[in-house]
């Protein structure tokens, strides 16, 4: 049996010798080493012999099979080798000819409104923070002043969750980025000067205008003594670092629950520069934000004393800022997906 497996391992490398081509040699493996090759078929007559026979025979058996699989990983790698030098010879690679362009990567639009929109304010003090998507009725509307029977909730169509109430609190998708503004205030003391950026949610149906779920960014700022020429300060100077220094500043008043009084912010048409186009429906503005002093029932309910501090909160829709900058005219574009509207920024 020693000698069948001496001369099968002789025959073997004979003919891996001869072995030229890749598809050659994997014939070479099914014809020796294979499921049905010459040493599996061997292998099967070892349990006729004696069992002191079959030991040695068995460990034979294994040498031969190690040796003939290391000489076909040599013969592979020789003949690939060859290959590529033959490719190489009849297709010479100019190595000073440029590679392939690579695709680069690029930040989404609204990805870049939010942080142009957020180191803006940085410079002027604020401090980013980010809150919870899902949140409970009480951050969403109870501590904001829109109690359960507020008819201010019509304003937000809200998207409830099928989740097992918590503390009496029903689940929601956030319909705006406000609640941040009371959970922020519970945890920290005055003086408080934040910004929020986040995505909300509105259960709507989609059009040019309006989107199942969008972006906000909030702002809040609480101290002693702030008043709404510093709400308005603030904003002016905004619009400046957003829009370009020339940009002019328009407020009036206007109605949100949580803030007393409440406003609306507009600048004059970049594009008419007042004049009236298509974009400010030839009025010559555009509203960007709503904005007012912070309600003090809203502050009473954050655990601070309306009596003592004051503030002022803002918010707006990236999105909405971005189609202005940027003149998109469908806000579905930012969610379609589409690589010819992503590669323009």
């Amino acid at each position: 049996m020693l000698q069948e497996f001496t001369a099968l391992e002789s025959s073997a490398l004979a003919a891996l010798e001869h072995v030229s081509a890749l598809k050659d040699l994997e014939g070479w493996r099914v014809a020796y080493l294979g499921r049905k090759g010459s040493l599996t078929t061997l292998l099967k007559t070892l349990g006729t012999l004696a069992p002191e026979d079959r030991r040695a025979a068995g460990a034979r058996a294994n040498e031969v099979k190690a040796r003939l699989e290391s000489r076909q990983a040599e013969r592979e790698a020789a003949l690939r080798e060859r290959s590529a030098d033959a490719l190489v010879d009849r297709e010479p690679i100019d190595v000073t000819l440029p590679g392939h362009p690579l695709t680069i990567g690029r930040l989404h639009p609204t990805t870049r409104m939010i942080r142009e929109i957020t180191v803006a304010l940085t410079a002027l003090g604020f401090q980013t923070v980010e809150g919870p998507e899902v949140e409970l009725d009480h951050y969403n509307f109870e501590a904001l002043n829109i109690p359960p029977e507020h008819p201010a909730r019509d304003m937000w169509d809200t998207m409830w969750l099928d989740y097992p109430a918590k503390n009496g609190q029903r689940p929601l998708l956030r319909t705006h980025t406000s609640p941040m503004q009371v959970r922020y205030m519970e945890a920290h003391k005055p003086p408080v000067r934040i910004v929020v950026p986040g995505k909300v949610y509105r259960y709507e149906a989609t059009d040019a205008t309006h989107e199942w779920h969008f972006n906000q960014v909030e702002g809040l700022a609480v101290d002693r003594n702030v008043t709404f020429a510093d709400l308005k300060g603030t904003l002016y100077e905004f619009a400046r670092r957003m829009f370009g220094v020339q940009r002019k500043v328009r407020f009036r008043c206007d109605y949100f629950p949580f803030v007393e009084p409440g406003a609306e912010m507009a600048i004059d048409c970049f594009l008419c520069d007042g004049k009236g186009c298509r974009v400010c429906r030839e009025t010559g503005w555009i509203e960007i934000m709503g904005a007012g002093m912070v309600h003090p029932k809203v502050l009473e309910n954050a655990g601070y004393d309306p009596k003592v501090y004051t503030g002022y909160a803002f918010g707006m829709g990236v999105e909405r800022i971005a189609m202005l900058k940027y003149g998109i005219d469908d806000i579905r574009h930012f969610y379609s997906n589409d690589l010819r509207f992503l590669h323009q920024f």
